[in-house]
C-alpha cells in the first residue's frame, strides 16, 4: 500500500530553498556589516603636514620660543595606538620605560670613547680607532640633549651657522681664530669658510684646485676629506655638486665633526690608523689633504696605499700644507729645510711605486693621479718588485680589516685605453645609469632590469613619505640615516630635495652593494648595527629603516639598536621603519618608552600588503643644567 503524504513535495521544497536563501542572505549581510565597520576603522594615509603631525606626536599648533625650542603640547598627541593588522599587544605588560642619562653622557660617542681609548696602543694610532664597549658597558637610558638646546639652522643657513648651545665649545674659535674656521657671535657660531691652507677661504681654494682637474664638469662626483676640521672644504664643494664624504678623530679640536653635522654637511668619526677605511674600493673620484697631519710617508707608504684602494680609476689626490712647496714655507713650519724636503722625496716615491702619475705642484698644491687601469703597473712590478699587487679576493671588504702593503688590484681590462671595472657617466646621469658592477654581474642577483625596477619603486615610495612628512622638502630636514640602503634607491629618490644621505650597508649583509652606491655618485659607510655608529649624539634629522630589524632580530637586542638610534636622531627628528607588522609593533613597544611618538600605518600600495610603516617623531625634552652650565 503506497505512503500517504500530509503535504505537496512541491511546496516541501519551496520552503526548504526559502529558509536555505534567508541564511545566504544574513550571512552575506553581517560579512558587508564588518567589512563596512573594518574599513572605517582602518587607517587612512595622511594628506597633509598637520595629519601626520597630530599622528605622530607634533603639535601643528606648537609656537617656537625665543630660544628656538619648539613647544610640544601633550594634549595635541591624541593617538589611537590600537592594532589594526591583526596584531595585539599584550595588555597585561607595562612598556618599560627609560630613564635619562647623566649630563655627562650628552657627547657620549660609544665606540670612541676617550677614557677607553687610553688602554688601546698609540702605535699607528690605534687608540683613536673604533673600540665599542661591552655587552655589560652598554647604557640602558636616553642620551641627553643640553639644557638649551635648539633646532639647528634650515639649510643652506646652516652651512654659516650653528647656535652655539647645541654645541657649546669655543676651543677652535679661540685655537683657529687667525685662519677663520669659526668665530662666536652671540648666541650663534658663525663658520668663515676658512682653513689652515686657505686663508682666502674654501671657495677660493677650490677655485685654484678646479684650475688644475676638472672639478666642475660632473667628472668629479664623490670626494674623501681626510682630517676634515669642520669640513669647509666639503661645504663650499657641494655648490659645485661634488658630494663629499669628511672624516676627523675625535681629538683635541673638540667637536670637528660635530660642528661638521651640524652645518649639514656630511661627516663621520674616524682616522688613518691600522685598519682600512670603511668604504668600499674604487669609491672616490677625488682624494683630500690640507694639512691634515697624516704621515703619509710612514709604515712604507701604507697609508698613500689605502687611498689607492679607494680611489677610483684615474681618480686624483690633492695634498695641500707640509711638505709641499717647503723652500718658500719651511720657516713658519717650524721645521727643517731637511726634514720637509726628506718628507716629500718619500712621499714622492710611494706615490711612484703606486704607479700614480703627478699631474702638476702649483703654488700651496700638489695633485696626483691613479692610472685607469693596471696594465703597466703590473709590468712595471716585474721590475720595481715592490709594493706587490694584493692577492686579496674581495678588495671591497672594509669593516675591521687590517691594512695591507700592497696594491689593491683593478679589475682586468681587454685593453690599455679601458678603465678598470668599467666607465661611468658624468653626473647627474650618473645617479641612475647603471652602475658598471651590475652591468658586469659582480653584484649577484642583482640585474640591469632589477636596478632600474628598483628605482621607480623608490620614486613611488619617497612620493608616499613626502605626503608623510612635509619637511623633507623645506631645509627643516637635512641629514638623514639610511641604515639599510641596497642600492642606493632611497637616496636617489630624494637627490630633488635639499638633503644627504649617509648609505649605511651592514658589514653582514648578504650583498655587499656599497661599491655601487658609490659608482651612482653618492655616499656611505659599511656599519655593524649591534654596534654604535661612528658619529656624535643628535647629528641626523631623519632616519630611515626598511627591513633592518628583519636582519638583526636575532643577531643582537633591538632595544640596543633603537638607543642608538635615539642617541644619532635629533629631538624632533623623524624616523621611518618599513618591516613586517609583528616587528613594528615590537619596535613600536620599546620606542613607547623612548619618549617616541608612533603610529603604525599601511603600506603604499593598500591595506592588504603585508609590510608595513612606522613614523615615529623624537619628542623634545633636554637634560638638566649642572651647575657649571647655570
Amino acid at each position: 500500500m503506497a505512503k500517504e503524504y500530509s503535504g505537496s513535495p512541491k511546496h516541501h521544497q519551496l520552503e526548504t530553498k526559502g529558509k536555505r536563501l534567508t541564511w545566504i542572505l544574513g550571512v552575506s549581510g553581517l560579512c558587508i556589516l564588518f567589512y563596512v565597520l573594518g574599513a572605517w576603522q582602518n587607517t587612512s594615509t595622511p594628506t597633509s603636514r598637520s595629519d601626520v603631525y597630530t599622528r605622530v606626536g607634533c603639535d601643528t599648533n606648537a609656537t617656537t620660543s625665543e630660544k628656538g625650542n619648539a613647544a610640544v603640547n601633550p594634549s595635541s598627541t591624541n593617538l589611537d595606538f590600537a592594532s589594526h593588522h591583526q596584531v595585539e599587544l599584550d595588555s597585561s605588560k607595562t612598556v618599560s620605560q627609560f630613564p635619562p642619562c647623566d649630563m655627562s653622557f650628552s657627547e657620549y660617542t660609544p665606540c670612541q670613547d676617550k677614557v677607553r681609548g687610553r688602554k688601546f696602543d698609540r702605535n699607528m694610532m690605534k687608540y683613536r680607532e673604533r673600540h665599542c664597549p661591552t655587552k655589560e658597558e652598554l647604557l640602558l637610558c636616553l642620551i641627553p640633549a643640553p639644557p638649551k638646546y635648539k633646532t639647528p639652522f634650515k639649510w643652506p643657513q646652516s652651512r654659516d651657522y650653528a647656535w652655539y648651545d647645541n654645541i657649546p665649545h669655543r676651543e677652535l674659535s679661540i685655537e683657529k681664530a687667525i685662519q677663520n674656521w669659526i668665530q662666536v657671535e652671540g648666541d650663534r657660531f658663525r663658520f668663515l669658510g676658512g682653513g689652515t691652507m686657505f686663508p682666502r677661504g674654501a671657495d677660493a681654494y677650490i677655485d685654484d684646485i678646479g684650475k688644475l682637474i676638472p672639478l666642475t664638469d660632473g667628472t668629479i662626483r664623490t670626494a674623501v676629506d681626510t682630517g676634515c676640521g669642520v669640513a669647509s672644504f666639503s661645504a663650499y664643494l657641494l655648490k659645485r655638486n661634488v658630494l663629499t664624504m669628511s672624516f676627523a678623530p675625535r681629538d683635541t679640536h673638540e667637536a670637528q665633526v660635530q660642528f661638521a653635522l651640524e652645518r649639514g654637511v656630511p661627516a663621520m668619526i674616524g682616522i688613518m690608523g691600522s685598519q682600512r677605511l670603511p668604504y668600499p674600493a674604487r669609491a672616490f673620484d677625488l682624494a683630500h689633504c690640507s694639512r691634515c697631519l697624516i704621515p703619509w710617508q710612514n709604515y712604507d707608504g701604507l697609508y698613500l696605499t689605502e687611498v689607492d684602494r679607494i680611489l677610483r680609476p684615474g681618480g686624483y689626490w690633492v695634498l695641500s700644507g707640509p711638505p709641499i712647496h717647503w723652500k718658500k714655507y719651511w720657516r713658519g713650519w717650524e721645521r727643517t729645510q731637511e726634514d720637509l724636503k726628506q718628507e716629500q722625496d718619500a712621499i714622492e716615491d710611494v706615490a711612484k711605486r703606486l704607479c700614480w702619475k703627478k699631474v702638476i705642484e702649483q703654488n700651496d698644491l700638489s695633485v696626483w693621479q691613479k692610472p685607469i687601469n693596471h696594465v703597466e703597473c703590473i709590468e712595471s712590478k716585474k721590475v720595481l718588485k715592490t709594493p706587490h699587487i694584493c692577492k686579496s679576493d674581495d678588495p671591497d671588504t672594509a669593516w675591521y680589516r687590517n691594512l695591507e702593503a700592497c696594491i689593491t688590484p683593478l679589475p682586468e681590462v681587454n685593453s690599455s685605453d679601458d678603465v678598470a671595472g668599467g666607465a661611468i657617466e658624468k653626473w647627474s646621469e650618473r645617479a641612475f645609469a647603471v652602475p658598471p658592477r651590475i652591468s658586469s654581474g659582480s653584484i649577484p642577483g642583482v640585474s640591469a632590469e632589477k636596478f632600474k625596477e628598483d628605482n621607480e619603486l623608490w620614486k613611488e615610495r619617497v612620493a608616499h613619505y613626502k605626503r608623510i612628512i612635509s619637511p623633507l622638502s623645506t631645509g627643516r630636514y637635512r641629514n638623514i640615516l639610511d641604515m639599510n640602503a641596497y642600492l642606493g634607491g632611497f637616496a636617489a629618490a630624494v637627490l630633488k630635495y635639499p638633503v644627504w644621505v649617509m648609505n649605511v650597508v651592514p658589514a653582514n649583509s648578504d650583498h655587499n652593494t656599497l661599491g655601487v652606491i658609490y659608482e651612482r655618485g653618492l655616499i656611505g659607510t659599511y656599519q655593524d648595527w649591534c654596534e654604535a655608529f661612528s658619529t656624535y649624539p643628535r647629528t641626523y634629522d631623519l632616519i630611515h629603516a626598511s627591513g633592518l630589524f628583519s636582519i638583526y632580530q636575532d643577531r643582537c637586542d633591538i632595544t640596543y639598536i633603537l638607543l642608538e638610534m635615539d642617541r644619532i636622531l635629533r629631538p624632533e627628528g623623524a624616523v621611518i621603519f618599513r618591516d613586517t607588522v609583528d616587528l613594528l609593533v615590537k619596535v613600536k613597544s620599546i620606542t613607547d618608552g623612548m619618549r617616541w611618538k608612533s603610529q603604525i600605518m599601511d603600506h603604499e600600495s593598500g591595506p592588504f600588503n603585508p609590510e608595513k610603516i612606522l613614523v615615529s617623531v623624537k619628542t623634545y625634552w633636554t637634560g638638566e643644567a649642572t651647575p657649571k652650565q647655570l
